[in-house]
């Protein structure tokens, strides 16, 4: 009883498998180097149903037998053909498509890199052309910065010299008022003692 459960058992994992591997097709290429003739069955013997054409891309089954391999081809077709033409790997007319393509965008990309480094280049010249035009002026204005505050040192040297002088012009005039005036007192006084 124990055998035949366990007979029964691999029975249905080999099943299972066979059917996993026929849900689980897995994308592959036909080999560049020859048009290659498909078959109903695993082997030269079987009915030939036409050619794949070189490159083209086919489901892979998982199905072999006799060296030949089962695939879904382009057109929806379920055959089978010798297996050293199935790879995995893209031929060269599908690798050449995706580079092309890829060579397309990457001259696109290039063409909008280029008119953005110029629009860059561009707004790099307007503003070194504003610093320049801007550290002129900030020049011109130190300069006249300097010049100013020479003026207002010379002005406040000035204004000085002008309380200085007017405070000795004041100075002189009250000592000439303060020995004039005693003496126009004296003078009166005099006369006037003159008079009695």
């Amino acid at each position: 009883m124990t055998l035949l459960r366990s007979f029964f058992t691999c029975l249905l994992f080999i099943l299972s498998l066979s059917v996993y591997a026929q849900e689980n097709t897995t994308v592959g290429y036909i080999s560049d180097e020859l048009p290659i003739f498909v078959h109903s069955g695993p082997g030269k013997n079987y009915r030939i149903l036409g050619t794949v054409t070189s490159g083209s891309e086919v489901q892979i089954t998982g199905n072999n037998s006799n060296e030949y391999s089962e695939v879904i081809d382009e057109k929806g077709r379920t055959v089978w053909l010798e297996s050293q033409y199935v790879s995995t790997k893209a031929g060269l007319r599908v690798v050449i498509a995706q580079l092309n393509a890829k060579l397309a965008d990457l001259e696109s990309n290039a063409g909008s890199v280029t008119e953005s480094l110029l629009r860059a280049n561009k707004n790099v010249d307007r503003l070194s052309s504003e610093k320049t035009q801007l550290n002129n002026e900030i020049s011109v204005l130190n300069k006249n910065l300097s010049e100013v505050q020479l003026k207002l040192k010379d002005q406040d040297t000035n204004i000085k010299k002008e309380w200085f002088f007017n405070g000795a012009i004041v100075l002189c005039i009250g000592l000439v008022l303060g020995l004039i005036i005693p003496r126009l007192s004296s003078n009166k006084k005099s006369s006037m003692n003159s008079w009695k």
